[in-house]
């Protein structure tokens, strides 16, 4: 059994709270930026099979990073600012990448943007995973919570992969 840290009640066992500091602000610095792309996404992307599904993923990547937040408190692990403005900088730049097109997005974009956002919800389902294992030695963190954000991901890169496989053929299936 760890030994608890000063302030805690008796009997509690937890994490250490240093490296899971800095896990955790790199994992938010990518919930920026995913946020601020899905959101991006959602407010360009207006054809039917895709702008229900993007407004949807949106909301549900901006309440993930709440959560990650409520996490970190809970933790007391602070939050890193200038990561966090890296990556909403990093990811606004993202933008101005080479699409082939000079003013206007290429179709290709979509299924770009589409990978993008399915390697995050990946890496945010694995940090759910990593903080679930870790509920077990710490009773700050809810693993029943983590359960349910671990399986919001999974639905989330169910609809991504979805959506990436009909940009797949709208954009890149000829005829």
């Amino acid at each position: 059994m760890t030994t608890p840290t000063a302030g805690t009640r008796p009997g509690t066992r937890q994490v250490r709270t240093g490296l899971l500091g800095i896990y955790l602000n790199d994992h938010l610095a990518g919930a920026t930026a995913g946020t601020r792309r899905a959101r991006f996404m959602a407010g360009s992307h207006h054809d039917p099979p895709y702008a229900r599904p993007l407004r949807d993923l949106a909301d549900e990547i901006a309440e993930d990073r709440a959560s990650l937040l409520r996490v970190m408190r809970s933790l007391g692990v602070p939050r890193r600012g200038y990561k966090v403005a890296a990556a909403a900088t990093a990811e606004r730049l993202g933008r101005l990448k080479s699409n082939g097109r000079l003013f206007r997005p290429s179709p290709l974009t979509l299924v770009v943007e589409l990978e993008f956002l399915r390697l995050g919800v990946t890496g945010k389902q694995l940090a759910w995973r990593t903080l679930r294992v870790l509920a077990d030695a710490d009773d700050r963190l809810d693993g029943q919570e983590l359960e349910r954000l671990e399986a919001r991901a999974q639905r989330q890169l169910s609809t991504l992969e979805e959506l990436r496989v009909t940009a797949v053929r709208d954009v890149l299936r000829g005829g």
